[in-house]
């Protein structure tokens, strides 16, 4: 079930963090990542408020789109606290604290399977509204 974006009780900092996942995800899908999702984990983690989850095409793909998600967040003046596998692209990391990425290689992210764990969190709607 996903979820409208506006909500009247979330805090600057939430809204923030949400936008952030929101224009992330956008900036997967613009690059040819595969089955977008933003899931909504706050109250459900102790360690990020939201999270990205992408798969990607190829090792160069995923690692450019890994470069353009921090490109972008450094433009908004948000910080990368941490990364992993920038070096093997089978599954790359990306830390903002209140929003962690994850862009998949096809067999790791069907391996992982991060959406069964964090099955009951709310997905969010991140596509862009269709234009006339």
């Amino acid at each position: 079930m996903a979820i409208s974006r506006y909500s009247t009780l979330m805090s600057t900092k939430e809204a923030q963090a949400e936008a952030l996942a929101i224009e992330l995800a956008r900036i997967g899908h613009d690059n040819k990542c595969e089955d977008v999702t933003v899931m909504d984990l706050r109250g459900l983690s102790s360690v990020t408020d939201f999270t990205v989850i992408c798969t990607g095409t190829s090792d160069r793909q995923m690692s450019a789109v890994a470069d353009r998600m921090t490109d972008y967040a450094e433009t908004v003046k948000e910080k990368l606290y941490g990364s992993s596998g920038l070096d093997n692209s089978t599954w790359i990391l990306l830390d903002f604290v209140d929003v962690v990425v994850h862009i998949f290689a096809p067999a790791y992210r069907t391996y992982y399977d991060l959406e069964l764990l964090w099955g009951d969190a709310p997905r969010l709607e991140w596509q862009r509204p269709e234009t006339a």
